[in-house]
């Protein structure tokens, strides 16, 4: 079963392993803890990377032949994280900061799910173009949006007006969004040369600096699951049926904007993915008082898990349909 297999290869992963290590010690209340310092290291340095790795995807991407793509990925962007926000709000009766937190999380994507979707397209002879790695990186910005999403709608809650140069100022200050597009800014700019010599740092020191974040917001989200269980028959309902409704309207979109049929599932399935590396990252420094145990147990235990067992065989026989 190529779903059950992916399944498999995905979660024995070791970053996602030191997720469930971090579990772990949090479920039998273990001594382990990292500093506070150190964590807000390790945001820093994830969010750096993320915004300057995908700046260079967006260099080498041919953006002539990739106009109709972007306006649909530009279009997802914002629609995913908008829809996220609003439903969590009316009807899972969130507060800001976790609708805000949520909302990132399903307007990101999940690397994982990406790389198991090319993977999976490869498997089945229907190869995705190769420059969907930038609409990747450009759909980070949906982290973005959500946090000005976030500091709108707080500031309306405080009855207060806020004007554009407040808001610009308010989002740039944010640690998360700073380095987000602070990066990609320093990753489009930077020469080949120059980014030889820091790509060691920010590739090769990648995964170990994830696997420690990962280990924390582990601890974090177990400590706090009884947070989750409050919403968690919403939250298992919506870790379910939003990626289904954002993968189909993916698919069906890449189709209408000409691309193959393991392109069009691809970008299903970074529609339909929820990020659970680069947004933690975001809501730790942006939204501090948003809750790990509901916005990271949904997209990781529950989004991931369902995407690769059942979603991308879905969503590839949809993509399939749309061509016959």
């Amino acid at each position: 079963m190529p779903g059950f297999d992916l399944l498999l290869t995905n979660l024995l992963q070791p970053i996602v392993l030191a997720f469930l290590l971090g579990t772990l010690a949090g479920a039998v209340k273990s001594e382990l803890e990292l500093p506070e310092a150190v964590v807000k290291l390790l945001a820093i340095y994830l969010l750096f990377s993320l915004g300057l790795t995908g700046g260079r995807e967006l260099v080498k991407a041919e953006l002539d032949a990739i106009w109709g793509l972007l306006g649909i990925t530009v279009l997802m962007t914002l629609a995913i994280p908008t829809l996220a926000y609003v439903i969590t709000r009316r009807l899972g009766r969130m507060d800001i900061s976790n609708a805000a937190a949520i909302a990132a999380h399903y307007g990101s994507v999940s690397t994982a799910t990406f790389f198991a979707s090319m993977s999976f397209a490869t498997a089945m002879n229907s190869p995705a173009e190769g420059y969907m790695a930038a609409m990747v990186a450009f759909m980070e910005f949906g982290v973005i949006y959500s946090l000005v999403l976030a500091r709108v709608a707080m500031g309306r809650a405080d009855g207060r007006q806020i004007r554009a140069a407040e808001l610009f100022l308010s989002v740039i200050r944010g640690r998360g969004i700073l380095l987000l597009v602070g990066g990609m800014a320093i990753g489009v700019i930077a020469t080949e040369k120059q980014w030889q010599q820091i790509s060691p740092f920010y590739e090769g020191l990648f995964r170990g600096m994830l696997m420690l974040f990962l280990l924390e917001m582990g601890i974090t989200a177990s400590r706090q699951i009884k947070a989750f269980r409050q919403v968690g028959t919403f939250m298992a309902g919506f870790g379910v049926i939003m990626p289904m409704i954002h993968g189909v309207i993916g698919v069906t979109l890449a189709n209408f904007a000409g691309l193959s049929v393991g392109g069009a599932f691809v970008f299903g399935a970074i529609c339909a993915s929820a990020s659970f590396i680069d947004a933690p990252a975001a809501c730790r420094a942006s939204l501090p008082q948003a809750n790990p145990g509901i916005y990271l147990t949904s997209s990781l235990g529950v989004t991931l898990p369902f995407n690769l067992l059942v979603g991308l065989p879905v969503y590839y026989q949809y993509a399939k349909w749309l061509t016959q």
